[in-house]
């Protein structure tokens, strides 16, 4: 999930930005720590960016494609509606193991923010719409009495075996989200 591979200049000042940003967050990402880490100047950053919110935005912007696509295209590898809903779990347990899984970064900039309306917290809250919507999908597919309602559960799941992946660097909180999944699925 975390590789990035575009080499434009203002592509490697975005894909730098969003890994420093995932690594130690927005405040710890300075513009001379970006410079020195892109190989860029101080002016090329500028020149396609007016500040640093407006870069980390964009960067938070493209890593949620990214990562909408491969959690969509990994959980959909599933052949049944009830097998997609259970693999939204499995996917998760992989990517906590993964090399360098820092937890959600919507949730991480999110945290950093006061304002509800800074644009970072309106990127993290667009994401976890995405994120809703596509499991409404999946709810109404598997013929959801209340997809909605199921959606927003399953969110919670998610979000929180995320957290707790992170906070305690316990994987196996996919392996409890699933399971408590199934119970709100009657599987």
């Amino acid at each position: 999930m975390n590789e990035i591979t575009d080499t434009s200049t203002r592509d490697i000042i975005l894909d730098v930005t969003e890994k420093l940003i995932y690594k130690s967050g927005i405040a710890a990402t300075g513009m001379d720590l970006l410079v020195k880490t892109a190989g860029v100047s101080r002016k090329s950053i500028y020149r396609y960016f007016a500040n640093k919110e407006e870069l980390t935005v964009a960067a938070l912007q493209r890593r949620d494609v990214r990562w909408m696509h491969w959690y969509r295209n990994a959980v959909d590898q599933a052949e049944t509606p009830a097998k997609r809903l259970i693999n939204l779990f499995t996917v998760l347990k992989g990517w906590f193991a993964s090399e360098g899984f820092r937890g959600c970064a919507f949730i991480n900039t999110s945290g950093e923010t006061g304002d509800p309306q800074d644009p970072v917290r309106q990127v993290a809250k667009d994401h976890k719409q995405k994120l809703l919507d596509y499991l409404c999908e999946l709810c109404t597919e598997h013929g959801a009495e209340d997809p909605q309602l199921l959606a927003r559960q399953l969110l919670i799941l998610i979000d929180g075996a995320i957290t707790v992946a992170l906070v305690m660097g316990d994987h196996s909180a996919a392996d409890n989200a699933q399971c408590m999944a199934r119970k709100l699925l009657d599987l």
